[in-house]
């Protein structure tokens, strides 16, 4: 098992897929699969059979997990954007 650079709680950004550029807390992290569920990022629907929580069934979206390389701490994100800004010739 590999040592992971994210932790629950942290403050983390996608930095790849459809959800780049989101940015969430860390809710766990599944480091077996090498993957993360960040608050608010790769939004999936589960269907809910009829149970005595759901009396009719439901559609429940919740988030789903995204690998772990595809994700970054916020203020490393934050440090290299401004290294960018900063270092970034200006065009005519």
């Amino acid at each position: 098992m590999r040592k992971c650079h994210i932790k629950k709680g942290d403050e983390a950004v996608v930095i790849a897929g459809v959800d780049k550029g989101r940015r969430g807390r860390v809710i766990a992290v599944i480091a077996k699969k090498q993957r993360v569920i960040i608050e608010g990022a790769r939004m999936i629907k589960k269907h809910m059979r009829k149970s005595q929580q759901y009396p009719q069934g439901q559609i429940v979206e919740r988030e789903g997990s995204i690998h772990i390389s595809n994700v970054m701490k916020a203020e490393k994100y934050d440090a290299r954007a401004a290294r960018r800004g900063a270092a970034a010739p200006a065009r005519t």
